[in-house]
C-alpha cells in the first residue's frame, strides 16, 4: 500500500554500528527494516539493504533477530505495540462512552491515514495466512487491554442507556478497522470505478466523519 517514496521518508538515522547502545541499534534496525518490508514486501526485502538503510554491519543483525523471519516477526510485534501503546494514551476509561467511542473511532482512522506502513505489513501478513505472527509470545497479550477498553466503552454505555446492551467488543473493533483499512487499502481502484477523487482532502475527512455516525448510529439501543 505505501509507496517506495513513502517507506523512504519513514527510513531511521543510521545507527553508525554503535554497538554499546543496543536499544537504539535494535530499535534502528527495526525501522530499517518496516521501511524495506514496505516498500518491497517481505520477499522482496533483503537484509543487506535493511543493514545498509540502518548503517549497521549486516551480522548485528543476525545478532539481535536470529535471521530474516525473527526479524519480520520483531517488525510485526513493534507495529502492533505502537498501535496499541497510542490507543492506551486515549484514557477512555475516564472519558463519557459517547465521546470515548468517538475518540476511539477516530484515531482509528486517523492512525491507519498516518501510518501506511502499517496497513501494508498487515496486507503483507495476511497473505501468509498469519503464518510468522502465530509464532509471536506477546500478540495476544497486547491486544487484550484493547479488548477491555472497548467493553468498559460499552458496559458504562449500556449502562447509561446510550449504547444498545450485549455488543461483542472484538465485533465492534473489527467493524472500526475494516471501515477504515477498506477504504484506504482500496482507495484508487474505488476512485477510478465511482469518478471520485478518495484521496482529496475533503473525501478523507467525510470518510472520516462517516465512520464515526456508522459506529455510533449502530451502538445506539
Amino acid at each position: 500500500m505505501a509507496t517506495a517514496l513513502a517507506a523512504k521518508k519513514a527510513a531511521p538515522k543510521r545507527a553508525n554500528g554503535n554497538a554499546r547502545d543496543p536499544e537504539r541499534t535494535r530499535a534502528v534496525i527495526l525501522a530499517a527494516a518496516t521501511a524495506e518490508i514496505t516498500a518491497k514486501g517481505l520477499g522482496g526485502a533483503r537484509v543487506d539493504e535493511i543493514a545498509e538503510r540502518a548503517g549497521v554491519n549486516k551480522r548485528m543483525i543476525y545478532h539481535y533477530f536470529g535471521d530474516k523471519d525473527g526479524l519480520y516477526l520483531a517488525v510485526l510485534e513493534a507495529a502492533y505495540q505502537l498501535i496499541r501503546s497510542e490507543e492506551i494514551k486515549l484514557d477512555l476509561k475516564q472519558r463519557d462512552p459517547v465521546e470515548g467511542m468517538r475518540e476511539l473511532v477516530q484515531f482509528t482512522w486517523n492512525y491507519y491515514r498516518l501510518h501506511p506502513e502499517f496497513l501494508s505489513l498487515l496486507a503483507t501478513e495476511n497473505l501468509h495466512r498469519s503464518a510468522y505472527l502465530k509464532r509471536s509470545k506477546k500478540i495476544r497479550e497486547l491486544h487484550s487491554p484493547l479488548v477491555g477498553l472497548i467493553e468498559d466503552l460499552l458496559q458504562r454505555g449500556a449502562k447509561t442507556k446510550v449504547f444498545r446492551k450485549d455488543v461483542d467488543p472484538v465485533e465492534l473493533y473489527i467493524s472500526i478497522a475494516a471501515l477504515g483499512f477498506f477504504y484506504l487499502s482500496n482507495r484508487y481502484t474505488l476512485s477510478t470505478i465511482f469518478g471520485r477523487d478518495l484521496t482529496a482532502p475533503d473525501s478523507i475527512k467525510a470518510r472520516g466523519r462517516h465512520l464515526v455516525e456508522v459506529v455510533l448510529g449502530y451502538l445506539r439501543p
